[in-house]
């Protein structure tokens, strides 16, 4: 879509040998590796912290900033790619402008690195988000009153230059401006706020390290609750956008995050991180997302489903952002244990089991409906257009089934050790569909091949045998 040249100084590096060396090594990948998404992340590169400074104007929906990342290279580069979709300005690199193309997602800039080396790189930039588009997804949630950076899974690309990829996580520090009636929410703390000529600039700060699409900030006016619970603090927000009532029942529900957040630790184990929230928005975004420390929430009204979703978010700050995958094609391994802790909330909260809800949706689907047409643990086996498979309903639902299947075919005290050990190995970390299936049946004992390949690696129903936890 868009393609640019800039030439400049290259930045001193400490790159041994003479400049023929520079053009020896090779430029970083365009992407990390992941199957379904060839361009995202990109190789030779590991960040470590990004330090987003960017202003948002409401009117004209242009956004306009810098930021700077700290990183490492992973082998000798005569440059490296970030991903990237608003034009860019300039780039530098320990202080010393930088040559660059950009071409639609990908900025690849010219600098040489030696391998282990590190470097400061800041990018200019401005555009209007809302114009731009990747991997069939146009992800900018804005009106002239609101705007929530919230999608998966990218939303990076759109406010920040990144290495897009769960593969690679980084400490997020934001400074957003905006005018200076309006509040922004991010995640972690909100650890500054300045006011100068009717524009604010609020700071937010995440303790712990996260993967790019997690990171989000949210601007609009906003009725705001915090407190302590649990040992650390909590902060919820909730749209002015809504009307005075569902503002009051979207409140409501946000201040159940503690409680809930409570009753998954004594499941789970220990939350991960040091804040806690959630934000509902007015935006008419349809979905809910697992935001580090904070998910974003549409307006959902007092249901049960409700209560539910807010579990499910909540459960995937610890499977899907402290234990993030290694690669899209384990999805199911967040959206399916998220889904088992909607039904196990609805278990210990006077409904029906998780047992019993899986046996109703297995006896439910017939074995011929499209439902089981798909491998759980590869949803996008062409490698094209995985945006929609990978959140398909039985990614979720079939994920969640496989969980609780699991449960009756191991039992419930290795499988709740299953669970303690799982976060606590990966914390802070990755996790694929073959460690999982290695740990359950290191902790079970048993051997599970058969039941996974029925649950996760066929695209037929599994039988309705004890074999697979049904029988």
């Amino acid at each position: 879509m868009l393609a640019l040249t800039v030439a400049a100084g290259l930045a001193v590096s400490s790159l041994a040998g003479s400049p023929a060396s520079y053009a020896a090594a090779p430029h970083g990948a365009p992407g990390i590796g992941d199957p379904y998404f060839p361009l995202d992340g990109n190789g030779g590169i590991d960040v470590q912290s990004y330090d987003i400074h960017d202003r948002y104007r409401f009117a004209s929906g242009r956004l306009s900033g810098w930021t700077a990342l700290r990183l490492t290279a992973t082998e000798a580069l005569s440059g490296f790619d970030l991903d990237f979709l608003l034009p860019v300005s300039r780039v530098e690199v320990d202080g010393h402008r930088a040559p660059f193309d950009q071409t639609h997602h990908e900025l690849s800039i010219d600098a040489p690195l030696a391998d282990g080396e590190s470097a400061r790189v800041v990018v200019r930039y401005a555009g209007a988000p809302g114009h731009y588009s990747y991997a069939g997804e146009s992800n900018w949630l804005a009106d002239r009153h609101e705007v929530v950076a919230m999608n998966q899974p990218h939303m990076a690309p759109w406010w920040f230059p990144a290495n897009d990829h769960p593969l690679d996580r980084s400490t997020v520090r934001m400074s957003i401006t905006v005018p200076k009636q309006k509040q922004v929410v991010g995640n972690g703390r909100q650890v500054g706020r300045t006011v100068r000529r009717g524009l604010a600039t609020t700071t937010w700060e995440a303790g712990e390290p996260m993967v790019p699409y997690l990171a989000f900030f949210a601007a609009g006016s906003y009725e705001i609750a915090r407190g302590h619970a649990g040992g650390r603090p909590w902060y919820v927000a909730v749209s002015k956008g809504l009307g005075t009532t569902s503002r009051q029942v979207a409140m409501g529900l946000m201040k159940q995050t503690p409680t809930l957040l409570h009753w998954l630790e004594g499941v789970i184990g220990d939350y991960p991180f040091a804040e806690a929230g959630g934000l509902t928005t007015a935006l008419p975004v349809g979905f809910a997302l697992e935001n580090q420390t904070r998910p974003t929430y549409p307006f959902m009204g007092d249901s049960p489903g409700a209560v539910r979703t807010v579990a499910h978010e909540l459960a995937h700050q610890w499977f899907g952002d402290s234990v993030a995958v290694r690669g899209w094609t384990d999805i199911w391994l967040n959206e399916g244990w998220a889904t088992y802790f909607e039904n196990f909330y609805t278990e210990t909260h006077g409904g029906p089991t998780t047992d019993e809800l899986m046996r109703d949706e297995y006896g439910d689907i017939p074995a011929g409906d499209a439902f089981w047409n798909h491998e759980v643990a590869d949803p996008c086996p062409d490698h094209e257009d995985c945006v929609g498979p990978i959140f398909a309903s039985f990614v979720y639902d079939r994920g969640g089934m496989a969980l609780a299947a699991l449960r009756n075919r191991i039992g419930d005290q290795h499988f709740s050790e299953l669970i303690h050990q799982w976060v606590t190995d990966h914390q802070g970390g990755n996790g694929d569909t073959t460690e999982f299936e290695t740990l359950a049946e290191s902790v079970s004992g048993a051997d599970l091949t058969g039941f996974f390949d029925a649950w996760l690696h066929s695209d037929s129903k599994p039988a309705d045998t004890a074999a697979n936890g049904l029988g």
